[in-house]
């Protein structure tokens, strides 16, 4: 008997209809002969409404209360999915993330786990039941709720995976798989039938949301085999583990995508070694994250310095920085908002020199001007206006002969 562990989405659990579906689908696993652990997320869009109602009160909401209201959404669908388990004649317990022993560090809104106690899971499984685990929420050392931030109900899974060494760890979603790039905004995007560990990780970090990058780092991490598939249709998926197969040896494997990307430029920053440390780290104590990073000298010693952000983080940046603008010691600040970031991804980059200049030939020829540019072994990113990305997108995905046709 082996045991699985399946992750279902707010789409797949969205209504009574579809938990339903999802009960069939539990009870097909078990009665293949495997225990099974499920980890659900809540019922559609009920977190954003949950959200809703929270800004409705608050315009900006105190983190501790909003994991205490966001916590119940999952709550919801693990009550639901255990009545619709035992009305097809399965045991089955549900568990809140607390009482499945997951701890995290004492961080509202984005905490990461620090430990599993299985114990719970495990006598429940002894005694055969199917067991439900809310997503997304954990506890602290201190008894305090916390949630896992966007994503969260994947981490979840393959935390629970690892920690239990589950045989395998299947991510239901409303898609068939991991495609080649979106296929709801490039129709000739193609299904890949595995992706390595770290293609995945650089796709979820770049935009591609069928996965969420602190899940696959897991699943990395504790080499987890993953497969994403779909909830409705009964077809193979695709696989995430250490060495995928190169399919029609292609270089690259996928283009991902990203909205809402603002560039900031400090102007006239003092040029000594401690300057990009200073401004650096004042932003990282204020929770911004920040992602491409250039650096220029100018005639006069001093340096000027661009950062792309998050548009969601643009008007605390520059709060922070017109805060502390004594001591990072810079003349001037400049943004520029309307931006995206598009990126090309493949592990056979690293044998394969001449993809970057093949990539920006295509933005050129497309009159597609970049903004940024970030390398690594096995991605391009390049920061081009945000009116453009798709036209890059599917120009990308075309030259690197990555459609159906």
């Amino acid at each position: 008997m082996g045991l699985i562990v399946q992750k279902f989405g707010g789409t797949s659990v969205g209504s009574v209809n579809k938990i339903l579906n999802v009960a069939a689908c539990v009870k097909e696993e078990r009665e293949r002969g495997n225990n099974v652990v499920v980890v659900v997320s809540a019922m559609g869009k009920s977190t954003d409404t949950l959200v809703g109602l929270a800004k409705e009160i608050s315009p900006k909401p105190n983190k501790r209360d909003m994991d205490m209201l966001l916590s119940t959404g999952e709550q919801v669908t693990i009550s639901l999915l255990s009545m619709a388990l035992n009305k097809l004649g399965m045991d089955a317990v549900s568990f809140t993330g607390w009482q499945a022993g997951i701890v995290t560090e004492p961080v509202h809104g984005n905490a990461r786990i620090t430990k599993m106690n299985t114990d719970a899971i495990k006598t429940q499984l002894t005694a055969g039941k199917v067991v439900i685990v809310a997503g997304f929420q954990g506890i602290t050392e201190d008894g305090e709720i916390t949630t896992l931030g966007r994503g969260g109900s994947d981490t979840t899974a393959v935390a629970l995976a690892a920690a239990l060494k589950a045989d395998k760890c299947d991510i239901y979603t409303d898609v068939t798989g991991v495609f080649t790039t979106d296929p709801r905004y490039v129709k000739d995007a193609r299904k890949l039938l595995s992706v390595s560990y770290d293609e995945m990780l650089e796709l979820a970090n770049l935009g591609a949301g069928v996965l969420h990058p602190r899940a696959v780092e897991f699943a990395k991490n504790y080499q987890v085999r993953l497969e994403v598939r779909s909830s409705i249709e009964k077809i193979e998926g695709t696989v995430i583990e250490g060495e995928a197969a190169m399919e029609q040896n292609l270089v690259v494997r996928g283009v991902a995508f990203e909205d809402e990307i603002t560039r900031v430029t400090v102007l006239g920053l003092t040029n000594s070694l401690t300057s990009l440390s200073t401004i650096f780290t004042t932003l990282a104590q204020n929770n911004i994250n920040v992602d491409i990073i250039i650096q220029s000298t100018t005639e006069t010693g001093t340096a000027n310095l661009s950062f792309s952000i998050h548009t969601n983080d643009w008007v605390e940046t520059l709060n922070v920085l017109e805060n502390n603008k004594g001591v990072l010691g810079y003349e001037q600040l400049d943004a520029e908002n309307k931006l995206a970031k598009v990126s090309i991804v493949g592990s056979g980059m690293i044998s394969n020199p001449g993809v970057a200049a093949k990539m920006f030939e295509v933005l050129a020829n497309n009159n597609i001007q970049i903004k940024m540019v970030s390398t690594s072994e096995i991605k391009v990113s390049a920061v081009v206006e945000e009116k453009n990305m798709l036209k890059a997108v599917e120009a990308l995905h075309k030259a690197f002969g990555l459609g159906n046709n």
